[in-house]
């Protein structure tokens, strides 16, 4: 995905000058990669909001416009203040069609799991992939098809094939997600192991078998 954002050189810098960017309506950041030379520039607060919450996310490429020309760029750096829900820096990274660029992607978890139909707990263990491709080729994410897990199995990085055009950088070997024994089955393992073969535990008190009377005595004194 492609947007158009236009950016404006800012005069200054420090945290005096940032804050009255924040207060109009804008966010401070600088534009530098390959070829450019760094310059602080600002955007509109509100257009870099939509542009980061597209499906492609922080891998978004952005046609940034500045002093009339227009410059393919990636968000990169991106600062957020979370309690007052605001972007406070960006930066954006010049790059070349024809070049390809390393970004992280992430990971989409897919399809229904017969282990979890049948009691397991799906664990999400990578929720990125490193990956390098074109620009025009980053993905909005990968997806880690879990329909053919049971309770036990797992997803490395090298089950998951990578989309057209796109190399999978991340170690093969690392687990993205797996479908854990529940708790419950674990325990009742346990016990099999314990009790002897044929033997079952016993619910309830313990059966009470009470001793026989003892018998009178006959007689007495003469």
């Amino acid at each position: 995905m492609e947007l158009k954002l236009k950016a404006e050189r800012r005069e200054g810098t420090g945290k005096g000058v940032a804050r009255k960017l924040r207060a109009s309506g804008r966010v401070p950041a600088v534009l530098y990669g390959q070829g450019v030379v760094p310059v602080a520039v600002s955007v509109d607060a509100r257009e870099l909001f939509h542009a980061l919450h597209t499906a492609g996310g922080a891998n978004v490429l952005v046609d940034l416009v500045l002093d009339g020309k227009e410059l393919l760029t990636l968000p990169r750096e991106v600062q957020r203040d979370h309690i007052k829900g605001r972007y406070v820096h960006v930066d954006f990274l010049a790059i070349r069609r024809d070049e390809k660029v390393k970004v992280d992607v992430p990971v989409r978890v897919v399809g229904a799991s017969p282990g979890v139909k049948a009691g397991g707990l799906l664990e999400h263990h990578l929720w990125e992939l490193h990956v390098e491709c074109l620009p025009k080729d980053v993905p909005d994410g990968i997806e880690a098809d879990a329909s053919s897990l049971e309770i036990g199995d797992g997803l490395r990085v090298g089950d998951i094939p990578a989309p057209s055009g796109v190399t999978i950088l991340t170690n093969p070997e690392e687990t993205v997600v797996t479908v854990a024994t529940p708790q419950i089955l674990k325990v009742e393992a346990e016990l099999e192991e314990v009790l002897p073969e044929g033997e079952e535990a016993v619910e309830g008190a313990p059966e009470v078998v009470e001793a026989p009377p003892e018998p009178a005595e006959e007689g007495g004194e003469g």
